[in-house]
């Protein structure tokens, strides 16, 4: 049965290390018969939230910006895959301002099935740990979320370092096995 993916990529440089496993894993899901949009997210104006807390009340934030038109997508999704490079064993600075905006619907971005993918310089996958924790965290927010996989690729810095490595590879066939 076809599923609704939504990719969402926090790399702050198109084709960079995870945003070409966002690739990877949009080509196998796209082959085995998904529909897969992506959000490259360094291509939407975000705001920093405020806490101001009326969302809380009204369900729609008080910033008017490219998140109006991102949330719907999140809601509508079946699979969400949740992507950034790990900066100091975290998830990196626009993942977490979108993860942030979400508050007005994230009771409603429920019982999604959720993939994880980060890459780092470091070459030890115990220590992308903490960025795949961020994430955790979020989806235990998340109503009847799921977490189906998380996708490691550890020791590439260089912009297309990841090309060719198995974590690509991986990426595929995650997608191809929705």
């Amino acid at each position: 049965m076809s599923k609704k993916v939504l990719v969402i990529s926090a790399s702050p440089r198109e084709g960079g290390n995870s945003d070409y496993l966002c690739d990877q894993f949009i080509q196998g899901a796209q082959e085995a018969g998904h529909e897969v949009e992506k959000l490259f997210i360094a291509d939407y104006e975000i705001g920093f939230c405020s806490g101001c807390g009326v969302c809380n009340q009204t369900h729609k934030c008080v910033l008017k910006d490219d998140m109006e038109k991102l949330l719907p997508k999140m809601v509508n999704a079946d699979v969400i895959v949740l992507a950034s490079p790990v900066y100091f064993y975290t998830i990196d600075g626009q993942m977490k301002t979108f993860l942030d905006r979400t508050v007005p619907r994230y009771q409603e971005i429920a019982g999604k099935k959720l993939y994880y993918i980060v890459t780092a310089a470091d070459t030890e996958v115990a220590n992308l740990e903490r960025a795949v924790e961020c994430f955790r965290g979020y989806a235990d927010c998340l109503p009847g979320a799921e977490e189906i996989g998380v996708l490691y690729g550890a020791g590439v810095w260089q912009k297309g370092e990841i090309v060719g490595k198995p974590a690509a590879k991986q990426a595929y066939a995650m997608g191809k096995n929705l």
